[in-house]
Formats: structure tokens, C-alpha cells, sequence
């Protein structure tokens, strides 16, 4: 199973979900290679619930995903902590909704949640947690304390950050960070932008139906990163893109949208 654990389905927090904008990237995601993806939209975005409302009309649910024309569609969510950083995290469709709820006091920055609240939280929940972007320069999550670092299941080797950074620096600097403290590394394209499907993506040895083997699979070892030969091109034209989109709407103010590479 190729799958992708970070990938958003609207261009911006900014924006409202656009049931056409979403049907046309989940079919570029299976033209990209890709079985499945983790739908972690940021926890802050504009009426997050209206994704799943509509979702819900249109597609069954089953197990933990949502079955969207042949691919599976895993809710998840991007939060952003007070200690700056965003934390992913993939469940089932009720916990990661019941999540956002509890969240609703914590959007503005001056509210972000203390991460040690939040890992407290994702204890009640039966959640695949992923540290994102770990060296991002905006949102990094290195400087976390160790004890808090642990407590996640792996980190985020991302598709902006391989372009921004350098593919072969930053595989070696996050798989340096995560080896010292005994975590895996995941591949997630970080994509707004359908461009961006297949930057980077996992191979799973076999086919994904709930968060537990999504966990067990990672946790054991079985599967493999894989970053395209044409990264920098899917990931430039993806971010060129999604500016002229934003320029498109000039009525609407994204100066604190934080989904952008510092």
C-alpha cells in the first residue's frame, strides 16, 4: 500500500472545503501512485467540520477510512503547540472529531495548547502521532524535551522541507534525530496543491485498514520511504501554484497562514 501521512485537502486554513477542489486532488493522489492518504488538516482551519459533513454524504466509511473512488482517506489532524510546532495525528473519524472539538479554545496563537496537555489528551485516544516537520524553520520540533519526543510514534520526513533543505542533508538530519531517540521516520508530502502527490510516500508491505496497523506496520518496520527523482519540480510547481491561487482571491487575508516554508 503507497500512502502518504501528511497531505491537506484545501489550499489554505483561509478557505472553505470545496467539495470539487477535494475530488480533484484525491484523483490526482491515485494518478501519483497512491493507495491511501492521511488527511491531516490543520486543526485551525475554517469551520474544519464542514469536511467531514460532506464527506460523510458523499462516501461510506468503513473500518477507519473513507473509501473515495479506490482510494482510503484516513481522518487526521495538524496542531499547532505553544512551544511552536505541529504535532499530526491520524484516528478514527470520531476521536479525531471529538479531538478538534476539545481544541476549539486553543486556535488563536496566544492559546496554542502546551504539548504536554495535548500528548495527555492523545492518551485517551487510539491515535497514530507523528512529530511533523521536526527541523522546519518556522515550526520546528527539535527543541522539545526528549521525554516529550518519545511520546511520539515517529517524525515527519516532508516533501517542503526535502525541497527547502536539501533531499540528502535532511534525510540524514532527521534520521540521525529520530535514530537517537528510538523513533521511525515517515514520508509525508505536506501537499495543498495536487502537484505535490508523490514527492514522497510510504510503501507499506501490506494494505492498511485501521490506525492499529498503521501503528503495528510502522512500529515493526514494514515499509519503506520513498522520495520521487522529480521532488524539487513536484514541490516548486505545487507552492507556485498554490500562490496564484491565493493571489486569485484577493478578498481574503492569509498573512498568519503558517502552512508556508519560512
Amino acid at each position: 500500500m503507497n500512502i502518504d501521512l501528511h497531505s491537506h485537502v484545501k489550499i489554505s486554513k483561509k478557505t472553505r472545503f470545496n467539495p470539487l477542489y477535494f475530488t480533484e486532488m484525491m484523483n490526482e493522489a491515485k494518478l501519483s501512485g497512491l493507495d491511501a492518504i492521511a488527511m491531516t488538516e490543520h486543526f485551525n482551519t475554517l469551520v474544519y467540520e464542514d469536511i467531514y459533513e460532506t464527506l460523510d454524504r458523499e462516501y461510506p466509511y468503513q473500518h477507519h477510512y473513507y473509501e473515495v473512488d479506490g482510494l482510503r482517506v484516513f481522518p487526521g489532524i495538524e496542531i499547532d503547540i505553544r512551544e511552536t510546532g505541529h504535532i499530526l495525528m491520524i484516528g478514527d473519524r470520531e476521536d479525531i472529531l471529538d479531538l478538534s472539538r476539545r481544541l476549539a479554545g486553543h486556535t488563536k496563537p496566544e492559546h496554542f495548547i502546551p504539548v504536554r496537555t495535548l500528548m495527555d489528551w492523545a492518551d485517551e485516544y487510539n491515535v497514530l502521532r507523528i512529530g511533523a516537520h521536526p527541523f522546519r524553520k518556522s515550526t520546528p520540533l527539535h527543541h522539545l524535551d526528549d521525554e516529550i519526543l518519545t511520546r511520539l510514534d515517529a517524525f515527519d520526513m516532508n516533501g517542503k522541507d526535502l525541497y527547502a533543505q536539501g533531499i540528502e542533508p535532511y534525510r540524514k538530519k532527521i534520521s540521525t534525530f529520530a535514530a537517537r531517540l528510538d523513533r521511525p521516520v515517515v514520508g509525508g508530502s505536506d501537499t495543498h496543491q495536487f502537484l505535490q502527490y508523490g514527492s514522497v510516500m510510504n510503501t507499506f508491505a501490506n494494505m492498511c485498514s485501521t490506525v492499529d496497523e498503521l501503528k503495528s506496520t510502522i512500529a515493526l518496520g514494514e515499509y519503506d520511504v520513498h522520495v520521487s527523482t522529480c521532488l524539487e519540480t513536484k514541490v516548486k510547481s505545487a507552492m507556485l501554484m498554490k500562490k496564484l491561487i491565493k493571489q486569485s482571491m484577493k478578498d481574503i487575508d492569509f498573512s498568519d497562514d503558517q502552512d508556508e516554508i519560512a
